[in-house]
C-alpha cells in the first residue's frame, strides 16, 4: 500500500472514514493531518458503532498506529473523553496514540468567539462552533498555544496569557472563563495527555523510511478548502492532499498515492453556493434514503446531484490517483439520475468553476441524464456483478473528471465494498 492519502472530493461527508477503516486493516499507521472536532468520521464495524471527531478512523485496527498531526487543532478536552470512551469499549491506546506536540490547543475563548462571529454575522459562515477557525487564525497570529505546552506548567501559564492579552484586544474580557479557572484545568489534562505527545513527525517519517504502510486521512473535503473551495463558506484548514505533507511533517517525495472519496450525489452542511441543490421530494429522498445527518452536529445535510464541475477541481488540485464512490446504493430505486455536467451562467457555459466563485449563486446546472439501475446494489460485491447502468454512471464520473474509480461503497459496513485496485 505505501503511503497513500485519502482526502474528501466534495464537501465533506463522502464516507471518508469507512474507506480508511478498510485501508487501514493493512496500514501500519494512520495519521489525522487537519481540521479539529469539526470533523465526525463514522465506522461500522458488525452491529458496533464509533463516531470520531479527533482520534483517526484506524483506531479499531489493533495494528494501526494513529496520529494526530501538526495540521490538527485539538480539542483536550473532547480528545481525552474520545480515548475514555475507546478504552471503555476495549481498544487501548497506549503507545498506540500519538498526538503532535505542535499541534494547536481549542481553547475556551476559541469556541465562545466562533459562536459570537456566527451570531453577530450578516451572512453565517454555518461552522460547527467549536472553535476551529478562531484557533488557526491565532495559530498563523502566533498568539496559539500547543499540546506541547501542556507539558511545562510555566511554559502554559505564559502561553495562555499572551493568548488571553490578545483576544482581549479584541472582544474584551468576561466573554469566556478566566485565565486562572483555564489555566488549572489545562494543567490538570497535562499530566493525563503527556504519555499521547510526541514528535509525530519524527515518527512519521521513521516508519516511512523504515517502508511501513502509512495513511493519511483528511478531515472535511476539498470544496471546503480555505484556498479552493467556495470561500468564504468554507473551513480554515487545507483538507487537499498536497497539505497532507505540511500537516503531517513529511517531504513531497515520501507520498506514493492519493485516493478521492466522493459520494454518488452531492450533499453539503451549513451555508453557501449549492447549485444543483434539491429542494424538492427527490431531495428528501436522497436525505433520508442516505442518513444525511452531520455526525458532530446532527444537522440535516443538503442534498443534490453529483455535480462534475467542482469534482473536476478535485481532482486537479488534488493530483488524485482513484476514486472511491461512496452511497452507490441510495440510487437504487431511482428511475433516472441526473448529473450536471456544466454550468450556465450569464450566457455562457461553464466546465470548469468560473471566476468569482460567489457567481455560484446565479448558476444554472446543465445537466446530463443517465437512466438509474432498480437493482439493489447492497449485497453486490464485484465490478462484473454490477448492473450495467450502474458500471455506466460509474464510468461517466470517471471519465469526467479523468480519474478511475478504485473502488464502490454499496453500504456501511465493511464488507460492502467493491475494490477494482486494493489500496491502489
Amino acid at each position: 500500500m505505501s503511503t497513500i492519502v485519502v482526502v474528501g472530493a466534495q464537501w465533506g461527508d463522502e464516507g471518508k472514514g469507512k474507506v480508511v477503516d478498510c485501508l487501514s486493516e493493512r496500514a501500519d499507521m494512520v495519521v489525522r493531518f487537519n481540521g479539529g472536532a469539526n470533523a465526525g468520521h463514522t465506522i461500522i464495524v458488525g452491529d458496533e458503532e464509533y463516531v470520531l471527531h479527533l482520534v483517526p478512523s484506524g483506531v479499531v485496527r489493533p495494528r494501526s498506529a494513529c496520529v494526530i498531526g501538526n495540521g490538527c487543532v485539538v480539542d483536550a478536552d473532547l480528545l481525552l473523553t474520545e480515548i475514555e470512551e475507546l478504552s471503555a469499549r476495549g481498544i487501548d491506546l497506549a503507545e498506540r496514540l500519538f498526538v503532535s506536540g505542535f499541534a494547536h490547543i481549542v481553547l475556551p475563548h476559541h469556541k465562545a468567539a466562533d459562536g459570537a462571529l456566527e451570531d453577530d454575522a450578516a451572512a453565517p459562515i454555518g461552522t460547527t462552533r467549536r472553535g476551529i477557525g478562531p484557533t488557526y487564525s491565532d495559530k498563523y497570529a502566533r498568539y496559539g498555544v500547543r499540546m506541547e505546552d501542556l507539558l511545562d506548567a510555566g511554559d502554559l501559564r505564559r502561553k495562555l496569557e499572551v493568548a488571553y492579552a490578545y483576544r482581549e484586544r479584541w472582544t474584551g474580557s468576561g466573554a469566556y472563563p478566566p485565565l486562572d479557572e483555564v489555566y488549572e484545568h489545562l494543567r490538570s489534562l497535562g499530566p493525563k495527555l503527556a504519555p499521547y505527545i510526541v514528535d509525530t513527525s519524527l515518527l512519521i517519517n521513521d516508519y516511512v523510511a523504515r517502508r511501513k504502510q502509512v495513511l493519511l486521512e483528511g478531515a472535511q473535503g476539498t470544496l471546503l478548502d480555505v484556498d479552493f473551495g467556495t470561500y468564504p463558506y468554507v473551513t480554515s484548514s487545507n483538507p487537499v492532499a498536497a497539505f497532507a505533507a505540511i500537516g503531517a511533517g513529511l517531504g513531497l517525495g515520501r507520498i506514493d498515492r492519493c485516493l478521492g472519496v466522493v459520494k454518488a450525489y452531492l450533499t453539503r452542511v451549513g451555508e453557501g453556493p449549492f447549485p444543483t441543490e434539491l429542494n424538492n421530494d427527490i431531495g428528501g429522498y436522497l436525505q433520508d434514503t442516505g442518513h444525511e445527518f452531520g455526525r458532530t452536529t446532527g444537522r440535516p445535510r443538503r442534498c443534490g446531484w453529483l455535480d462534475m464541475v467542482p469534482l473536476r477541481l478535485a481532482a486537479r488540485v488534488n493530483g488524485f490517483d482513484g476514486l472511491v464512490v461512496s452511497k452507490m446504493d441510495v440510487l437504487d430505486d431511482l428511475d433516472e439520475i441526473p448529473v450536471c455536467r456544466a454550468y450556465r451562467l450569464r450566457g455562457k457555459e461553464y466546465t470548469e468553476m468560473p471566476l468569482p466563485v460567489a457567481l455560484l449563486d446565479e448558476a444554472e446546472p446543465v445537466y446530463e441524464t443517465l437512466p438509474g439501475w432498480k437493482t439493489d446494489t447492497s449485497g453486490i460485491t464485484s465490478w462484473d456483478d454490477l448492473p450495467p447502468q450502474a458500471r455506466d454512471y460509474l464510468n461517466y464520473i470517471s471519465a469526467g473528471c479523468g480519474v478511475p474509480v478504485t473502488a464502490i461503497s454499496v453500504g456501511q459496513r465493511r464488507d460492502q465494498i467493491i475494490w477494482i485496485k486494493w489500496g491502489i
